[in-house]
């Protein structure tokens, strides 16, 4: 049995919008999974675990990029760039959710080649994570001509995401929403383009859209990168209860009213974070930080309920069992502390300032993948493997 023991924690951000700060300075994994939570007196059976000083540091759960656009292993094609997935990990990002691969060279546009490029993908990312990244690859991407045994045979093949629903050929509510309706029926999880045009192909999506539709995520709410109005985006949170998805990849005026009226209308716990990368704006390493930072230091929210929008926000949209500390969890684990230079004297109070925090040590699963970020600023007290 493997064991880690992080110790000499300064404190602990839950991930769970419910209680986002938990007492305790040590943490105990066992098995990949987090054992217990709680005082020195955890200490007493370390036996030959594998210790981990926080040295007064900061831990949160692994981060959640709910947005990004896999096409096979750690290449991004749209930029022509490799290891952007393991970049991200250097960001504090954990688990990836894939919204569609439509960057994939030749991508299929009939219903057979995307159903078998989205079986492919997912198994591809579950047999080889890159760089340790928990990816769940291979949302499909609605085309005509998809049936409900097509959504039957791929949920068997590990399929359970639909991508952006109007990347394809499938771009009107009333075309969607059969889809939409069998993949629900089967275990689905549905996201769905809204606003303007991204890429060619692509299509418009407005509020009337995305309310007929149903998707349970309203991906890039703050546009991707052309937002919906004010007026828009009050009617998705008025009329309903869809995930409301913050991409570092959009427009960042509506990210801050999203932001401050969901506040006001006590819906914080819908709000999650993506990159929506790789992309035309590029790859953003740090983006789901550079997110937290930014609701935190100009939307007037509290940093530690910006981590649970990156964290355990996302995994309740899409039942994984990751993105918060507690017991049971899988022990995918971010240890900052305020970067050397911030007015800050920890990293809540760095996000809170807009300082993107200092990255010591990533775990996923328990197991150390990460000892001093590349990309971060240096964290002013690091932790230390001993």
């Amino acid at each position: 049995m493997s064991k880690t023991i992080i110790k000499n924690i300064g404190k602990i951000v839950s991930g769970d919008i419910k209680s986002p700060v938990l007492q305790g300075d040590t943490i105990i994994v066992e098995d990949g999974l987090i054992a217990a939570i709680g005082g020195e007196e955890l200490m007493k059976d370390a036996g030959d675990a594998t210790i981990i000083d926080a040295a007064g540091s900061t831990v949160t759960p692994g981060l959640l990029d709910t947005h990004v656009h896999v096409s096979g292993g750690d290449f991004a094609p749209r930029q022509k760039t490799m290891d952007f997935i393991s970049s991200a990990l250097h960001g504090g990002v954990t688990t990836m959710i894939s919204a569609g691969s439509p960057h994939f060279p030749g991508r299929p546009k009939d219903a057979a080649g995307t159903k078998a490029l989205a079986i492919t993908l997912s198994k591809s990312y579950y047999n080889a994570r890159p760089a340790g990244v928990k990816v769940h690859g291979g949302a499909v991407i609605l085309e005509k001509g998809l049936t409900e045994a097509d959504f039957i045979e791929m949920k068997k093949e590990g399929v359970w995401i639909v991508g952006e629903v109007g990347l394809g050929t499938i771009k009107n509510p009333e075309d969607a929403a059969p889809m939409v309706e069998w993949a629900h029926k089967h275990g689905f999880k549905v996201q769905m383009h809204t606003g303007g045009t991204s890429i060619p192909g692509s299509s418009t999506v407005t509020a009337d859209d995305v309310i007929k539709t149903k998707p349970d995520v309203v991906s890039h709410i703050n546009g991707g990168p052309t937002a919906i109005s004010t007026q828009e985006v009050d009617r998705i949170m008025d009329e309903t209860d869809f995930a409301m998805e913050i991409v570092q990849c959009g427009n960042p005026k509506i990210a801050d009213y999203v932001a401050r009226r969901a506040a006001e209308k006590g819906q914080l716990g819908r709000v999650i974070f993506g990159n929506d990368a790789p992309s035309g704006t590029g790859l953003i390493p740090l983006g789901i930080l550079r997110n937290m930072c930014q609701i935190a230091s100009l939307s007037d929210i509290d940093p530690e309920v910006a981590v649970c929008m990156a964290t355990g926000n996302s995994t309740a949209v899409y039942g994984l069992n990751t993105g918060i500390i507690a017991v049971g969890k899988e022990a995918d684990i971010v240890i900052m502390d305020t970067p050397l230079g911030s007015v800050a004297e920890d990293a809540m109070g760095a996000i809170a300032a807009g300082d993107v925090p200092g990255i010591s040590v990533v775990l996923i699963d328990g197991e150390a993948v990460v000892t001093k970020s590349r990309n971060t600023p240096p964290a002013k007290r690091a932790a230390k493997i001993l």
